[in-house]
């Protein structure tokens, strides 16, 4: 017999994260509690013993989950298998470095839930950042200029920390770098968004996988193609059977 659907499905990427990824899943199943959710991991491939520490817990966490990528794909790709696997209707977002604290996630989760089926996405916004001073440089002014540029009314698009639904989620044109701009596809869609401050906290383990450079090259054409998209967008403002 098959288990009943969830409320919430919590997908989260993993690449080289073994130290990280066993204390997070821990974290986030007592965030959980006793409500009715799914654990996701999805495993991009991992060269480190990632996999095999999360398939160790599925013993101790009986709600995860692991998918694993047979080819690295990139995180926005690991989202995307992980939502497309999910069976809830609402989908929560963690970054799998354990800088998000998934004691923030049922807040978010919570409140979508109880929002009307007109709002999309809630977004995590964090607050006291615990990167680098020339990270944290990077990503304000990746943010103004987004912001301006898109209109999404994002200020932290690059928090890791989101919930929305799986069918808006499924219904957006997809790319690779997507998860950076599901506030103003979202918005493109019709649906509304909103956001909540989060916690940050200092990665524990492992390395970041991406620099400043390699952000500002794939952050250029990406914004180019969301802005391209956004003026190829016409919205029926809903559809109704007569």
């Amino acid at each position: 017999m098959q288990n009943p659907v969830p409320d919430y499905s919590i997908v989260v990427p993993v690449y080289d994260e073994g130290e990280a990824a066993p204390a997070l899943a821990r974290e986030i199943a007592a965030a959980f509690g006793d409500r009715s959710y799914e654990l996701i991991f999805v495993n991009d491939a991992s060269k480190d013993d990632t996999q095999a520490r999360l398939t160790a817990l599925k013993a101790e966490i009986p709600q995860l989950r692991v998918l694993a990528h047979r080819k690295n794909s990139g995180q926005s790709r690991a989202i995307r298998s992980g939502v497309r696997a999910a069976r809830a209707p609402i989908i929560v977002t963690l970054d799998g470095d354990g800088q998000n604290d998934p004691a923030d996630a049922p807040r978010l989760a919570e409140r979508l839930k109880a929002s009307p089926e007109t709002v999309g996405l809630i977004g995590g916004e964090r607050v006291k950042r615990q990167d680098s001073e020339a990270k944290r440089w990077a990503s304000r002014w990746a943010n103004r200029i987004r912001r301006r540029l898109l209109n999404d009314d994002c200020n932290d698009t690059g928090c890791g920390l989101k919930a929305f639904r799986r069918d808006v989620f499924l219904a957006l044109p997809y790319f690779d770098h997507i998860h950076r701009y599901l506030p103003a596809l979202v918005l493109r869609e019709g649906y509304q968004t909103a956001f909540e401050p989060v916690n940050h906290r200092h990665r524990e383990s492992g390395v970041s996988k991406y620099n400043n450079w390699g952000r500002l090259k794939a952050s250029v054409s990406d914004l180019l193609g969301v802005m391209w998209l956004n003026t190829r967008a016409r919205n029926p403002q809903g559809v109704d059977e007569v």
